[in-house]
């Protein structure tokens, strides 16, 4: 279904949802349980591969250490069968049987090892942990009978991996029955799960690491954040009408800052806010009078009157045309505040100069002057600083009487450059040189004529140029409204001194 007056519109249930709103989408966790969250997985990530690793190499530790108690068995029966005597007959032993035994008598096996003198295929003597399991194993004894030459290797007896090595004991004249094997056997399995409770202690004082990780990520990202949260609440608070409410700040970190930072575009909002109602009221009480001076007069007109009529007229058009300069003067500011206000080019700032003198004698009988001259050139809008000299110049007309000196001067350094006009008038008020350049001030002794924009208009195109304006009066002494314009200028000569009658 479509809207009859715009057929591409759709109506009623067909209306799609809006641009980039995500249909059914659900709220993001909170910064908070995603800090806590990340950090509780990286304190995991980071105790399980520390767990890991410690099990690998303990794990690899406990297999050479079984290897080398094997090894160290095995060299202990060979240096015992290379020295050892009978001590029935005084000579080395020949009967294997009595060999091993001599051995067993001398060796104390380790915690988890089973030390095994087999005879003749079978077990004769034994000695340590675990030795009953494995001589009732007969895939244990048939694997040592097996062995005639001895070796190394593992294997599983009962689901228990075994580790074995085997010595063949055959002395020279001994027939096939009295055949011996010296075995050591270590139960893999049960080294192991002393590393394996090792483990087990491990994980449970990890899950209380992570438990601890997540009550403090919990309780410091709380503290971190707090400045956010008053953030949104006082972001919350603040309406059109109170715009007062401040973040505390207490911190110096980076999120203190963004709170201090919050506060000062507050306190810009507020100025900005406060500037504004200002503004409308001083513009609307501006704009009402001259439409009370018309209504008024429209009201009383006598139209059977000509001289009545056109006494009117004539004072209707100047309230309008006072309304026409004040609506343009407020469109100036306005604009001031866009960034295409400014139109720079390169401005030869002597040959402005030059000009804006030539423009300013037809605003009154005064004796108009140059002061200096700069001779040098810098980027600005041409229109915008006439406009603001001129400005300053009709002030200048305004306060002065015919034949006084009105001057105009410009001047430049490496610091930028300085426009100035300079009169003899009665000079501006210490109490009013604070307040003159703003919007609807006059002064303690205004003008007849203008709504108290001119100077708000100059400081307008003196901020737009990153410049500003800046009053040296005395009472009774003139004063001087000069336009600064910082800027990269290259001064071609120094200012020069000009005087026209």
């Amino acid at each position: 279904m479509t809207d009859p007056t715009n057929p591409a519109r759709p109506t009623g249930g067909d209306t799609p949802p809006e641009a980039g709103v995500a249909v059914g989408a659900g709220r993001s966790p909170s910064v908070r349980v995603r800090i806590v969250a990340w950090a509780v997985a990286l304190s995991t990530l980071a105790l399980a591969g520390a767990g890991a690793a410690f099990y690998l190499i303990e794990r690899a530790r406990v297999d050479q250490r079984i290897a080398e108690t094997i090894v160290q068995e095995i060299s202990e029966f060979d240096a015992f069968a290379a020295t050892a005597v009978d001590p029935r007959t005084g000579a080395p032993y020949t009967d294997p049987a009595r060999l091993m035994q001599g051995a067993l008598g001398h060796n104390v096996p380790d915690e988890h090892q089973a030390l095994i003198a087999f005879v003749g295929g079978r077990p004769a003597y034994v000695q340590g942990a675990g030795v009953d399991q494995l001589t009732r194993s007969p895939e244990f004894v048939a694997l040592v009978g097996s062995l005639t030459r001895g070796g190394t290797g593992t294997t599983e007896v009962d689901g228990q991996r075994i580790r074995y090595a085997v010595r063949a004991v055959l002395p020279a004249g001994t027939d096939e029955t009295r055949r011996g094997a010296f075995v050591v056997a270590t139960f893999a399995d049960r080294e192991r799960a002393e590393l394996r409770e090792v483990l087990r202690s491990y994980v449970l004082v990890a899950l209380v690491a992570l438990f601890v990780v997540a009550v403090g990520a919990w309780s410091v990202s709380g503290r971190l954040l707090r400045p956010l949260r008053d953030l949104r609440r006082t972001a919350d608070q603040i309406s059109s009408s109170d715009l007062t409410r401040r973040i505390e700040v207490t911190g110096t970190d980076d999120i203190s800052d963004l709170a201090r930072t919050f506060n000062a575009m507050l306190d810009r909002l507020q100025t900005a806010f406060a500037a504004q109602r200002r503004f409308l009221d001083d513009a609307g009480h501006e704009l009402r009078t001259p439409i009370t001076i018309v209504r008024g007069h429209l009201e009383l007109l006598d139209a059977g009157d000509p001289a009545d009529v056109a006494s009117t007229r004539d004072l209707v058009l100047d309230e309008l045309d006072r309304m026409s300069r004040l609506v343009d003067d407020l469109v100036v500011l306005a604009r001031a505040e866009r960034p295409d206000f400014l139109r720079p080019v390169p401005v030869d700032v002597g040959s402005l100069t030059d000009d804006l003198l030539d423009k300013a004698r037809g605003l009154g009988d005064r004796a108009w002057r140059i002061d200096a001259r700069a001779e040098a050139q810098i980027d600005a809008d041409p229109q915008r600083l006439s406009q603001a000299v001129l400005q300053l110049a009709a002030n200048a007309v305004r306060h002065t009487e015919p034949g006084q000196v009105v001057a105009l001067g410009s001047a430049a350094d490496a610091s930028g450059v300085r426009l100035w006009v300079r009169d003899e008038g009665p000079g501006v008020p210490e109490a009013d040189a604070a307040r003159i350049f703003e919007r609807f001030e006059r002064g303690a002794n205004p003008s007849r004529e203008g709504a108290g924009l001119g100077l708000s208009i100059v400081r307008a195109i003196a901020g737009a140029h990153s410049g500003s304006v800046r009053l040296d009066s005395r009472p009774g002494a003139g004063a001087t409204f000069t336009i600064e314009i910082p800027a990269a200028v290259a001064v071609e000569a120094d200012p020069v001194e000009v005087e026209v009658p």
